[in-house]
């Protein structure tokens, strides 16, 4: 994140946070004669243009080519958030409608309550709201399923203690009937409920050497159902739920064609996706949030773009994350708000999950 020196007056402190809210609010380059009539110093243009001068030496405002008036930097509003800003509540209309539509009764699954999440996130903020589950290979297991599709084809459905649902459709060389793998799943249930799916795995194979013949049908079924089936930590990936991407079309900073084109291709990427907010979110007591602006992003293609993020937990190990990508112009105190109050909601349902979520 870039660190912004102090500005050396109180002048020039009121001309850029004048600058900015005008900015935010039209968009528009702004000039020295819309700044006299708003401050509230009576100063001349003259000395206005002097001081927007100076700010724009400084890195905090610059100039458009075919524009008077001058726009902020990244500098500018880093600066602009950490010193000047001032966070008020969430609104009594946006906290209405996250309640709403969070504490759904018609939204059984986890996986439904994150969609609508990032749904809520792209409406309030009119950007693109992201929402990245938790890793379900780190929570423990409620249910498996096994379900034949046709030979060699098997579709694996495990339900995590949190409710999130994962389908896989693995192939195998050996034709199991449905009637297998209803009591490898039974077997699988009735033992190995409540355990991670690595402590599954380790199970397994411990119960192998240990087990009569009688079972050892059942338990080599098992462990390559299982090993084919069933997502670990070192392979398995969150889902994503992406929002809003048309927020941005309307917008006349993503005007350029081939800046559009990359953004859109980040948002079809899963992977890039997880990067992106498991890179941005604050570590720290969640759900805290983090914005990064402009240059602060890593990729060359979020670089003119605010994202804003905030982590929520399930338990006391898995851990999602969820944000708001928008343009640098972006209404930070709504947008703040609405991130982390949907992250509070979204992890007050998902740990109420097995009385409240789960049929």
């Amino acid at each position: 994140m870039m660190v912004t020196r102090e500005l050396p007056d109180k002048r020039s402190r009121e001309l850029l946070t004048l600058v900015i809210k005008a900015h935010l609010a039209s968009g528009e380059p702004i000039g020295s004669r819309t700044i006299s009539k708003l401050s509230s110093e009576g100063l001349s243009p003259a000395t206005i243009r002097n001081v927007m001068a100076d700010l724009e030496e400084s890195g905090y405002l610059e100039q458009p080519h075919t524009s008077a008036g001058r726009v902020p930097t990244d500098q500018g509003y880093r600066f602009y958030l950490d010193n000047i800003f001032e966070q008020t509540s969430i609104s009594q209309d946006d906290e209405d409608t996250i309640q709403r539509e969070m504490l759904n009764e018609n939204l059984p699954s986890a996986d439904q309550i994150m969609s609508r999440a990032s749904h809520l996130l792209s409406y309030l903020s009119q950007s693109v709201g992201i929402v990245v589950s938790p890793n379900i290979s780190r929570d423990v297991i409620r249910h498996i399923e096994f379900v034949r599709i046709s030979d060699g084809r098997i579709l694996v459905i495990t339900v995590s203690r949190a409710g999130l649902v994962e389908d896989r459709l693995v192939r195998v060389t050996e034709d199991f009937s449905q009637d297998e793998l209803d009591k490898t799943a039974r077997y699988l249930n009735a033992n190995f409920s409540g355990l991670t799916l690595s402590a599954i795995h380790s199970e397994l194979v411990r119960r192998m050497t240990e087990e009569k013949a009688l079972y050892d049908r059942l338990l080599q079924n098992a462990i390559l159902l299982c090993h084919r089936g069933l997502s670990r930590e070192e392979d398995a990936e969150p889902e994503v739920f992406v929002e809003g991407a048309s927020n941005i079309l309307s917008r006349r900073e993503f005007a350029d064609l081939e800046r559009l084109r990359e953004l859109f291709q980040i948002f079809e990427e899963k992977r890039r996706l997880i990067s992106i907010l498991n890179e941005c979110v604050s570590m720290e007591e969640q759900p805290l949030v983090t914005v990064r602006i402009g240059a602060e992003n890593r990729l060359p293609s979020l670089r003119g773009c605010a994202v804003v993020t905030a982590s929520y937990k399930y338990g006391n190990q898995m851990t999602g994350n969820l944000g708001v990508v928008g343009p640098l112009r972006m209404e930070y105190a709504r947008t703040i708000n609405v991130v982390s109050y949907v992250a509070c909601m979204l992890e007050r349902v998902l740990n109420d999950a097995p009385a409240t979520v789960m049929s």
